[in-house]
């Protein structure tokens, strides 16, 4: 991401050089919130199978809770005397991070990719708390406030990965895919048994005989000519 403008004036109490780090701090975390809000929205969208309405209703007041994050991240960047950037074009162009991977899928395996991008936006704002508190108080506790919101939502997808003894199906999976399919429940095709042949009694066994000799006799009228 290149470093952005330093600001002709920032809020009182700071001078424009720490404005422009604060910017920077939160230009990435806005470009990170946006691609959550919409990554949430394509797995609502995608979900599948018998988890398909817990999760489907569950991901949209997160997807609301994201842009809200987004919305309040924006609005600080122009606070510090920045312009915040909310198209799609500079997102794909500043973010450190590639698209979603899992398509349309069972809505468990969705989860367990999820996870993986919670954890992702999880630790890089963390590590923006840090360096904001260095610097602006504020920004630091907009961004404690995000993690206080974006923790619980990973806190529910994690609920349907855990098991009773507190382990997660996806642990130690480092992609989408793997955490995707760790994560996706094991349906075993049902094996049938062959069904047994119920013996006719003799009158029976003539008629199907006939039956049979008859229809041979019609499928090779109907196949010469």
């Amino acid at each position: 991401m290149s470093p952005a403008r330093t600001p002709r004036y920032t809020v009182p109490g700071l001078g424009v050089d720490e404005g422009r780090q604060v910017i920077d701090l939160l230009t990435l975390r806005l470009h990170a919130l946006n691609d959550l809000a919409l990554t949430l929205k394509h797995i609502h969208w995608n979900v599948v199978g018998p988890h398909f309405v817990a999760v489907h209703e569950m991901l949209d007041p997160q997807t609301a809770a994201v842009r809200e994050m987004a919305d309040a991240a924006a609005e600080r960047i122009s606070a510090l005397g920045g312009e915040p950037q909310g198209t799609p074009g500079v997102l794909v162009k500043e973010r450190t991070w590639d698209d979603y991977s899992v398509g349309r899928a069972d809505a468990i395996a969705h989860l367990g990719a999820l996870d993986l991008v919670y954890t992702g936006i999880i630790k890089d704002h963390r590590a923006a708390v840090e360096k904001a508190g260095e610097i602006d108080p504020v920004t630091e506790d907009l961004l404690i406030e995000h993690l206080r919101g974006l923790e619980q939502f990973q806190w529910f997808v994690r609920a349907h990965l855990e098991s009773s003894s507190g382990s997660l199906s996806n642990a130690g999976a480092d992609t989408e895919e793997a955490a995707a399919a760790a994560a996706a429940p094991k349906r075993a095709a049902a094996k049938r048994a062959p069904a047994k042949k119920t013996a006719l009694p003799a009158p029976a066994k003539k008629t199907a005989a006939a039956a049979k000799k008859t229809a041979k006799k019609t499928a090779s009228k109907r196949t010469t000519r």
